[in-house]
């Protein structure tokens, strides 16, 4: 697959709220995650980015683009550093 990517600006109503929806999921997944594995402080914050992505969701506007750019990015950053974490190493 060779698609051009879309900026938010270039995208319609119903792919950016996808796009939002799924970053947004894959944060709650890593912060139920990360709590699991007892990680709470970060678990809060996926949980609070996630959130606010999806309060921003349904009601975005050519204005909010900017700060949903910036929270796609912190959100696909948060995601992207648990799935990279240095794990403790397990003594046997």
């Amino acid at each position: 697959m060779n698609a051009i990517s879309k900026t938010l600006n270039e995208m319609t109503i119903v792919e950016r709220t996808s796009l939002l929806d799924t970053v947004a999921d894959a944060l709650e997944a890593t912060a139920e995650e990360a709590e699991d594995a007892g990680y709470v402080l970060f678990a809060t914050n996926s949980t609070c980015v996630a959130s606010t992505i999806r309060g921003l969701s349904g009601h975005l506007g050519i204005r909010d683009l900017p700060a949903a750019e910036l929270l796609l990015e912190q959100g696909i950053m948060l995601v992207h550093q648990y799935s990279n974490r240095s794990l403790p190493e397990t003594h046997h």
